[in-house]
């Protein structure tokens, strides 16, 4: 049965948190999770995000920090120039990497509401992002392992007291779930994110989450607020939009590269969703 990965991370050497680097291959990680938090950075490369709910577009300067057990995975555009030079730098720790209780002292308060606000997914804007990308190359070079962990606490601390970032998913459908639904819901995000482009089976969705289609119906909307086939025409969309966008293909190619049967109804559903037509788009944004 298709479900979420779970990744089992061992820093080496009785280190507290791992720093890697991840060349085109570390982008084809299936959509999975952990329960430590995660800063990654986008150093080169373009494609998908895939958060909990969330699903986004993402560039080189990508910079995003995720809570423990939140659902991830990044996947590259395919065929585009800089795919095969697409690389990143991840920094995984524990919630109680430094101790149990380590975080609960006065001084860091404003870490503390990072981690709380992790749990939705938070991607850093504008100067933080840039300032920070110095800072994690510094932290991903350095080879001294006290500056190292003392480097890492300055880069929480500057995400922490930063305003600008966003929140991925803002309706916190996942972060607020209790841990039964968030293993019930994960491996239907995973099946969408592995399948959208292909043919998706209610019937096979409601079977992942072993109920019947009109209970899992019922339990996709009451969780997600949206149906099953409305996420899935969202992130059919999503993808073609990116398509118009950064791909020089015919629209009727990106209709089925995208999951669509048929160009009438891509374009129908396109045009209800983005209130614009595909072509319009393309020429309003822009092509390669």
């Amino acid at each position: 049965m298709l479900k979420a990965s779970y990744e089992v991370l061992q820093p080496a050497g009785n280190h507290s948190f791992l720093v890697r680097t991840f060349g085109k291959t570390g982008f084809a990680a299936p959509y999975h999770f952990h329960p430590e938090y995660e800063l990654t950075w986008i150093v080169q490369g373009s494609g998908k995000r895939y958060a909990g709910s969330n699903m986004a577009d993402f560039s080189a300067g990508d910079l995003v920090l995720l809570g423990p057990h939140v659902p991830h995975c990044w996947k590259l555009q395919p065929g585009l120039k800089n795919g095969p030079a697409a690389r990143s730098i991840v920094i995984q720790f524990t919630p109680d990497f430094l101790g149990g209780d380590f975080f609960s002292k006065a001084e860091l308060a404003n870490i503390r509401q990072l981690f709380q606000r992790s749990g939705s997914g938070i991607q850093f804007l504008n100067n933080t992002q840039k300032q920070v990308q110095a800072q994690v190359r510094e932290l991903a070079a350095e080879k001294n392992n006290f500056k190292k962990l003392v480097r890492l606490l300055e880069i929480l601390q500057q995400l922490a007291v930063s305003k600008e970032y966003l929140l991925l998913d803002q309706q916190r459908l996942i972060a607020e779930l209790s841990p039964a639904n968030q293993t019930r819901i994960s491996p239907i995000f995973a099946y969408l994110v592995e399948n959208f482009r292909k043919e998706v089976s209610l019937n096979q969705a409601a079977a992942i989450a072993g109920m019947t289609p009109n209970a899992f119906c019922k339990y996709f909307k009451r969780i997600t607020r949206k149906t099953f086939m409305e996420t899935v025409i969202e992130y059919r969309i999503n993808y073609a939009a990116q398509q118009l966008i950064q791909s020089d293909k015919s629209i009727s190619d990106i209709c089925y590269d995208s999951g669509f049967g048929d160009v009438s109804h891509f374009y129908k559903m396109f045009k209800t969703r983005m209130e614009i037509s595909p072509l319009h788009y393309r020429q309003e944004f822009g092509a390669l």
